[in-house]
C-alpha cells in the first residue's frame, strides 16, 4: 500500500515560471511595474472583468490599502464576520477604526445578512465580506444594506478568484475587492495580492497610495514631467520576480481550476452517504454560486469528533486540518473591537470545521486513499 505523505496543499508550478523569471533576471528591470506587472494585471483584468486591478505583495496589503481609500479613522465602525482570517480587521484596526464583530450563515460560513443589519449603526463605515471557501456570501440582502445606510462593501475575496454569485465575478461586486496570492491559494506568487476597483476616482487614488504615495505611475507613463508625494501611501508594489511567476501561474488558470474541480467533484460524488450515516454535513454551495474549488470541509458532529478525525487521517499520513479561530473571542479582537452579540454559529463551525486536501496535480491514487481514509472514520 501507498504510504507517501498526502499534504492539505501543494503549490502548483506554472509552465514558464523559469523562464519569466530567468527573464526578468537577466533584464535591467527587477522591481516592479515592468513588463510581467502589465502581463499579470491585464490577464487577471480578464478573468475577472474588473475595470480597474493593481497588483499588490498581499492580499493583507490589498485590504489596508481599501482602508487607507475608505480613510477610516478613530470613531469609524466596520463590521466583519468572527470567522475570518484577522488581515481585514488588522487593516481596519490601523486605520484606528473599531471592528464589530457579527456571526455567519451556518450552511456556508460566511457573513450572515441579518447579522449586519442589526449591527448597524451611525458610525457603521463599511461592511467586509468574506467568501468563505471561494463560495459567495448571500450579496443581495448586504447591497441592498449598503445602498439604505450609504456605507462601502469590501470583499475579501482571498479564496474567491473566477468565483461567481449570480453570474458577477467575485471581487467585483462591492466598493473594493482584495485577491490573495499567497501559495496556498488556487494560483499563487508565493507571496502576493491585488485590489480590484471600479471606481475611477478611487483607482486614481490607490495607485498613488501604491507607490509611496507618490504619483511615480503617471511619471513613467509619460503624464507629467516629474513625479513627488500627493497622498499618504506605503510600498504595496511587488517586484517583476514575483509578477512573473504569477503571469505564468494567471497562463494556467483554466488548467489549475479544472483540477481543483476533478478533486473537488470526486469528495462530492463519493461522500454523502458516508456524511449521512456519521452525521457529518458537506460543504454547501447554494445554486445561484459558482465555487473556486478552494476548499473541501466537512463539519463533524462535535469538536472531539473533529479532533479525533484529524488524528485517524494523520495515522495514515493525510493531513485534514482545522480552520479559523473566531477573532470576536481572540485577545487581539477582545481589545480592538466589540461583538455585540454572541457569535455562537461561529464557534460551532470553528470546533467542527475540517478540511481535506485538495490541489491540482492530486492524482487519482490520493483522491483513492483521502476517501478510503474518510470512510474507514466512523464518528
Amino acid at each position: 500500500m501507498n504510504t507517501d505523505a498526502i499534504p492539505f496543499n501543494k503549490p502548483f508550478r506554472a509552465p514558464g515560471e523559469l523562464d519569466n523569471l530567468g527573464e526578468v533576471l537577466a533584464s535591467s528591470h527587477v522591481h516592479g511595474d515592468g513588463r510581467f506587472t502589465n502581463a499579470a494585471t491585464a490577464k487577471l483584468k480578464q478573468i475577472t472583468h474588473a475595470p480597474h486591478a493593481l497588483l499588490t505583495t498581499s492580499c493583507t496589503h490589498a485590504l489596508e490599502l481599501g482602508g487607507l481609500l475608505l480613510e477610516l479613522q478613530p470613531g469609524d465602525e466596520v463590521i466583519l464576520p468572527s470567522f475570518t482570517f484577522p488581515s481585514p480587521a488588522s487593516s481596519v484596526a490601523l486605520r484606528g477604526a473599531t471592528c464589530v464583530f457579527v456571526d455567519i450563515d451556518d450552511s456556508t460560513g460566511n457573513i450572515d445578512p441579518a447579522a449586519v443589519a442589526e449591527a448597524i449603526t451611525e458610525k457603521t463605515k463599511a461592511v467586509v465580506v468574506m467568501h468563505y471557501g471561494g463560495v459567495a456570501a448571500d450579496m443581495g440582502p448586504l447591497l441592498d444594506l449598503a445602498a439604505e445606510h450609504c456605507f462601502a462593501i469590501v470583499e475579501d475575496n482571498a479564496h474567491g478568484l473566477g468565483g461567481s454569485w449570480q453570474g458577477r465575478p467575485l471581487g467585483t461586486i462591492g466598493t473594493i475587492g482584495a485577491l490573495s496570492f499567497h501559495d496556498t491559494k488556487n494560483v499563487h506568487a508565493g507571496e502576493g495580492g491585488a485590489l480590484l476597483l471600479s471606481d475611477d476616482i478611487l483607482m486614481m487614488r490607490a495607485e498613488i497610495m501604491r507607490e509611496k504615495g507618490t504619483d511615480r505611475a503617471r511619471f513613467l507613463r509619460g503624464e507629467v514631467d516629474k513625479y513627488g508625494w500627493q497622498d499618504i501611501g506605503s510600498s504595496y508594489l511587488p517586484s517583476e520576480l514575483n509578477a512573473a511567476v504569477l503571469d505564468a501561474q494567471l497562463a494556467s488558470f483554466d488548467v489549475i481550476q479544472a483540477g481543483r474541480h476533478r478533486v473537488w467533484d470526486s469528495y462530492a460524488r463519493a461522500l454523502p452517504a458516508w456524511a449521512q450515516r456519521n452525521g457529518v454535513r458537506q460543504m454547501n454551495v447554494p445554486a445561484d454560486r459558482e465555487h473556486t474549488a478552494h476548499l473541501f470541509y466537512l463539519r463533524m458532529p462535535t469538536e472531539e469528533t473533529r479532533d479525533s478525525f484529524i488524528g485517524h487521517m494523520r495515522q495514515r499520513g493525510i493531513a485534514t486540518p482545522f480552520h479559523y479561530v473566531p477573532l470576536g473571542t481572540s485577545p487581539a479582537g477582545s481589545k480592538m473591537g466589540r461583538t455585540p452579540k454572541p457569535c455562537v454559529r461561529s464557534a460551532e463551525f470553528s470546533e467542527t470545521v475540517v478540511r481535506l486536501p485538495i490541489w491540482p496535480a492530486m492524482t487519482d491514487d490520493h483522491i483513492a486513499r483521502v476517501l478510503d481514509g474518510v470512510t474507514a472514520f466512523v464518528a
